[in-house]
């Protein structure tokens, strides 16, 4: 049983439209919060979308998820899983971007990021646009590559943008490869669809020994057994997981800044996430949520309960 400090606020006791919104309605334990040293998984905002290319917002998206969070309750309803019962979990709050500067704000999110993880803390994180993912794997790395489990339309495996631009959030996975943050051979990316600018990041995908698997094969296969290979390419080993909004089909997620038709409902959306059980997951994201193309907040809402089964996931199998 874990610390009761760190239960959710339940809505049989507080109405979910009152109070100060936090992440699933858990503590917020800030740096020099005396409980600190106890969190096991660590909910963080990464309000940034300096690497967005088209349509803005994502820096507005923890604030949203976090408001539309307040609305997971204490079990998972499918698996029976209480992950506020088997980790400690807390809202750590924001990083702190600097958003007149790229650069600077991707060091700000590795140094936050590095702190988590000499604190050994697994962080969950609500983005930010998915450039958001690369300072986070340059702080988790460090004891050596990483595996991916990477759900999107994209690959965000382009070498540059805009005649030479190295940063944009099509670019965080291509830049972690070259830094060693990543095993190719253990990185799978699911869903990927859509019109394209050319074959490069599909080039180097397969250059690299990546597996991509397209939205056809998603939907030809099925999900459970994409799910399958997904867990066997991850193996053991440390692996991260992220999580593109975008993967879902505008349908059911219109509230992000690179939509893409034909792509999973949200039931899906929440299978492939569930289906993470059993994998050694060091860290998860969830980006590219945009909260001005959220005017119902049904977005945020399918991005919330998909980080509460990623959570899941986390706590079923312990760091």
């Amino acid at each position: 049983m874990t610390d009761p400090f760190f239960q959710p606020v339940s809505g049989f006791d507080l109405p979910r439209f009152a109070g100060v919104p936090t992440f699933m309605r858990l503590p917020l334990v800030e740096n020099d919060h005396p409980r600190r040293k106890a969190v096991d998984i660590g909910l963080v905002g990464a309000p940034w979308d300096g690497g967005t290319t088209n349509r803005p917002g994502p820096r507005h998206g923890p604030r949203q998820l976090r408001d539309l969070s307040t609305m997971i309750r204490a079990q998972n309803g499918a698996t029976g899983v209480r992950p506020f019962e088997r980790a400690n979990c807390a809202d750590l709050g924001d990083v702190g971007p600097n958003p007149v500067d790229l650069q600077d704000s991707l060091k700000r999110m590795t140094a936050f990021y590095a702190g988590l993880k000499q604190e050994r803390i697994r962080p969950l994180t609500a983005g930010g646009d998915h450039l958001c993912s690369l300072p986070i794997l340059r702080a988790l790395a460090v004891d050596g590559p990483l595996g991916l489990i990477h759900f999107d339309s994209h690959t965000d495996l382009y070498h540059s943008y805009f005649d030479g631009c190295l940063y944009t959030h099509g670019t965080p996975f291509r830049r972690a490869m070259e830094e060693g943050l990543l095993d190719p051979h253990r990185c799978v990316q699911i869903g990927i669809r859509g019109t394209a600018y050319d074959n490069e990041d599909r080039a180097f995908a397969q250059s690299a020994g990546i597996r991509v698997i397209a939205i056809e094969e998603f939907f030809a296969r099925g999900v459970e057994d994409v799910m399958a290979e997904a867990r066997e390419i991850a193996g053991e080993a440390p692996t991260y997981v992220s999580y593109d909004i975008d993967f879902v089909d505008p349908a059911y997620a219109p509230g992000t800044g690179t939509p893409e038709v034909g792509g999973p409902n949200s039931f899906q959306a929440l299978q492939v996430a569930r289906l993470l059980s059993g994998v050694n997951i060091v860290g998860a994201d969830l980006v590219e949520v945009s909260p001005p193309f959220d005017a119902s907040g049904g977005t945020a809402w399918l991005g919330v309960s998909i980080l509460f089964e990623m959570l899941c996931a986390m706590v079923e199998r312990p760091a």
